[in-house]
């Protein structure tokens, strides 16, 4: 909900539904400028679009868990995660400089729900 504007709710960055003199915007806001990238005759029209969008945006399904340095670490979260039969993400960053490399985990969809304790406070 940090990232789509779909009731009106506000938010920094992301995409939402408007209803403009009775036209539906699908836009896109950043920074405080708000850029409309699809216009819709019906409400209808602008929900479906806007959750075929929201379902196809690989992002939006993903949640953040930690960010990691230690591979052995990696590798206890991820066994965790297999062992619990939880669907994950990773990556790596650099993320002090170049020779500073993070592995970032994410659990996809509902699986946060059975990785709660697996969360890194930091």
């Amino acid at each position: 909900m940090h990232s789509y504007s779909i009731n009106g709710n506000f938010i920094y960055e992301g995409c939402g539904i408007e209803n403009n003199g009775g036209l539906y915007q699908w836009y896109y806001t950043e920074r405080g400028e708000k850029r409309v990238l699809e216009y819709f005759a019906t409400e209808k029209d602008a929900v479906q679009y806007a959750l075929k969008t929201i379902k196809e945006d690989e992002h939006a399904n993903r949640n953040f868990i930690g960010m990691y340095k230690s591979d052995q670490e990696v590798e206890q979260i991820l066994s965790e995660l297999i062992k619990r039969g939880i669907e994950y993400w990773t990556d790596k960053i650099p993320y002090g400089g170049m020779n500073d490399w993070r592995t970032r985990i994410f659990v996809i969809g509902c699986g946060i729900k059975n990785a709660q304790d697996l969360i890194k406070d930091e």
